[in-house]
């Protein structure tokens, strides 16, 4: 399970890092906090980073579950998918709203195969 928990750590430092970028689009555009609206590359860095949020809802536990019940080295690697998903909707969709898709696909199937995997498995080892 260590695996999975560098994992799990790997993605709270990319939210952290998001969030970092936020801070640095509101000095680069002048937007004070609690603001969240602004010119288009700030909100874009924004919803990046809350985005990225609902999306760890999702995936911490899945990973977390996928690992006990599945398999820890392959919820590390499916984890490491999603990982590499929400960089490149980072890049993405920071640079241009419409760049955004492939990695948010990438992420959401990484998301989908840890959440029916673990449901499976747990099915499973209750039979």
């Amino acid at each position: 399970m260590e695996l999975v928990y560098i994992v799990i750590l790997l993605a709270l430092i990319l939210y952290n890092g998001l969030g970092m970028l936020v801070g640095r689009a509101r000095a680069a555009h002048g937007v004070k906090a609690p603001a969240i609206t602004g010119p288009e590359e700030f909100e874009r860095t924004f919803r990046t980073h809350q985005n990225t949020l609902e999306s760890l809802i999702v995936f911490v536990p899945a990973v977390w579950i996928f690992g006990t019940v599945v398999d820890p080295l392959w919820a590390a690697i499916l984890g490491l998918v999603y990982l590499v998903g929400r960089i490149v909707y980072a890049r993405g969709y920071i640079g241009a709203a419409e760049q955004r898709g492939p990695g948010m696909m990438i992420s959401f199937i990484a998301n989908v195969v840890l959440i029916l995997g673990s449901l499976i498995g747990l099915i499973v080892t209750m039979m």
